[in-house]
């Protein structure tokens, strides 16, 4: 199936999805998004006139202090100072494959971070230049902060980002402009469904992997989850079902974290209680985003735009 780009469709793969063939026959794939923000988000001393407080223990994103919102930027900075690197431990020493979905200007300003992330052989998702609004930028911008955001990875990680994925959603170049840059293999802007799928960007087949705001620790910050046994149930109900599917029509499952959110002791401890869980279970595939696109290319690969249809 091949979408032309941005042109809505709401049948997708209907009753009979594809099997994906997930390696070792899986009954599920399953990658965890631990999400670098901080760093990059609005902030005063960046010229930004506000100080970026979403998804922090204040519950809102403006408290109206005038200036420089000075517990806000420390939230954030707890996130890289300390909630990284206790999600970074429970991966790595679980031995679990991890994609991080960085702002590039955040690895930046912690390179004893980015040189974990590469160490570990963590993928890095490009979450954009800076945590920032992509849909309001012009064209030009949008342009420039691609360039700037693969340059800066480049440099930071040791190797180019290979997906993309916008703050909360692209702008109606945003794709053009990935297939433009020419060396993404895959974006991340769509909730539109449980397997990957491919588009039609300027003649270009061009594969996305959606994500999640679902199986999202920003229910936390939203006020819905309120404690750890409501993050772990919640994952472990999306996990059950999808595994009991997963017999007839296996799929992937999206976990994203933030690291001012799940870096917290009392909220970490229901993602390692799930984690603990999920590494009981058989037929999973635990794997990184590039992982998947790298199957779903040699397995599916894009049908033909010669006819320009869409399906």
């Amino acid at each position: 199936m091949i979408n032309k780009a941005h042109e809505r469709d709401f049948v997708g793969y209907g009753a009979n999805p594809p099997d994906p063939r997930w390696p070792e026959g899986a009954r599920i794939a399953v990658n965890f998004i631990v999400n670098y923000e901080e760093g990059s988000e609005y902030s005063v001393p960046d010229g930004d006139g506000r100080s970026e407080a979403t998804l922090t223990d204040t519950g809102q994103s403006d408290m109206g202090v005038g200036g420089r919102d000075l517990a806000a930027e420390s939230m954030f900075e707890y996130g890289s100072r300390v909630g990284f690197w206790r999600l970074h431990r429970l991966f790595t020493e679980r031995g679990i494959p991890l994609t991080v979905s960085a702002a590039a200007l955040a690895l930046e300003r912690n390179e004893p971070a980015a040189r974990a992330i590469a160490e570990a052989g963590h993928e890095v998702l490009c979450h954009g230049w800076r945590w920032v609004n992509q849909f309001q930028l012009s064209e030009e911008e949008e342009r420039e902060h691609i360039r700037r955001a693969v340059e800066s990875l480049t440099r930071t990680v040791g190797r180019r980002p290979l997906g993309w994925y916008c703050r909360y959603g692209p702008s109606m170049a945003t794709r053009r402009l990935l297939v433009e840059e020419g060396g993404f293999i895959y974006d991340s802007n769509s909730y539109a469904d449980e397997l990957p799928y491919w588009e039609e960007v300027d003649g270009h087949p061009h594969l996305v992997i959606p994500h999640t705001f679902t199986n999202n620790d920003n229910k936390f910050a939203r006020g819905w989850w309120a404690t750890s046994n409501d993050v772990y149930q919640w994952m472990k109900d999306a996990f059950d079902v999808l595994w009991r599917e997963g017999s007839r029509h296996p799929k992937m499952m999206s976990v994203s974290l933030h690291l001012r959110v799940s870096g917290h002791p009392a909220r970490f401890a229901g993602i390692e209680r799930f984690v603990d869980y999920l590494q009981q279970q058989e037929g999973v595939w635990l794997c990184q985003r590039a992982d998947v696109a790298r199957h779903w290319i040699k397995h599916f690969p894009a049908p033909s735009t010669d006819d320009g249809s869409a399906g």
